[in-house]
């Protein structure tokens, strides 16, 4: 019987940074070679996948948390949000001095305010995983990031999601409250030290949403289909999926929701799951 798993990549697949479990890459490819599918399902656009998550070998992708989804060239999901809901969240976002990114398919474009932040931020955790590599006798991994396009240059009828990044500790509250049900406004997972950040998108446009478009266009049932995450934005995929997995390093409200939990990122997650789930 052919199953399909959908898989979150930042805290799934990819330790948030740039580091996948050794075990990872052969799991994925033993279940393909198995006659599964595996699919990516992550909040990232499709041009800003770590190159290393991307050779690893998929069957499809759900990008910017569900907006589009990628069958080999094959668009088979295209949801961008209205240009005047991109225009709304700006407005918003520059009324409360909020740094934000736009995603669309291709990228990301990022406000005055946000390219320095994320920069630093990269740079902190870069530093922080040489010096555990160093504690292990192990090289240092290379910096991997790309410095965004300003978002001056994005194509407004083109932006599929917003991520914010706030002083304010609650930002997601207060934007759910002010922006209103056309919007889905969700805990974003960027692990920083101080206020908050988020993700917004339109309202019923999810994982979840994607993943039942797909699972229509392949002619599979949602009893099949494996969704394994660590985030909010991973919400809806386990709604719609038969077996949700929850990582190890998913909070405790998420592995709760899932039911079934796997152990975390680099302590073999992935393997692990689909060890147990009869993949490989």
């Amino acid at each position: 019987m052919t199953r399909i798993a959908f898989l979150d990549v930042d805290g799934t697949i990819l330790e948030h940074g740039s580091v996948i479990a050794d075990s990872t890459g052969p799991a994925i490819r033993r279940a393909r070679e198995n006659g599964h599918l595996v699919w990516l399902s992550t909040g990232r656009s499709a041009g800003d996948i770590h190159p290393d998550v991307l050779a690893i070998g998929f069957d499809g992708a759900i990008t910017n948390g569900g907006a589009y989804a990628m069958r080999g060239d094959e668009l088979v999901v295209e949801r961008p949000m209205p240009r005047e809901d991109v225009e709304e969240l700006e407005r918003y976002f520059e009324a409360h001095g909020i740094h934000y990114f736009l995603q669309t398919h291709g990228g990301v474009y990022a406000s005055d305010g946000m390219g320095p932040v994320m920069t630093e931020y990269r740079r902190e955790r870069h530093a922080q995983r040489a010096a555990e590599l160093e504690a292990q006798g192990l090289p240092p991994e290379q910096p991997l990031w790309r410095e965004p396009r300003p978002v001056s240059e994005v194509d407004r009828d083109a932006v599929a999601k917003a991520v914010f990044v706030s002083p304010s500790t609650d930002t997601v509250a207060h934007a759910a409250a002010a922006l209103g049900d056309g919007f889905h406004v969700i805990p974003g997972s960027i692990p920083l030290p101080g206020g908050s950040n988020g993700e917004i998108g339109q309202a019923g446009v999810t994982k979840g949403s994607a993943i039942t478009e797909v699972l229509s266009v392949l002619g599979l049932s949602a009893a099949d289909a494996i969704g394994i995450g660590d985030s909010w934005n991973d919400v809806e995929m386990f709604e719609v999926v038969g077996t949700p997995v929850a990582m190890g390093n998913a909070v405790p409200e998420l592995q709760r929701l899932a039911g079934r939990v796997t152990t975390a990122v680099l302590d073999d997650g992935v393997h692990n799951a689909f060890a147990e789930l009869g993949l490989i």
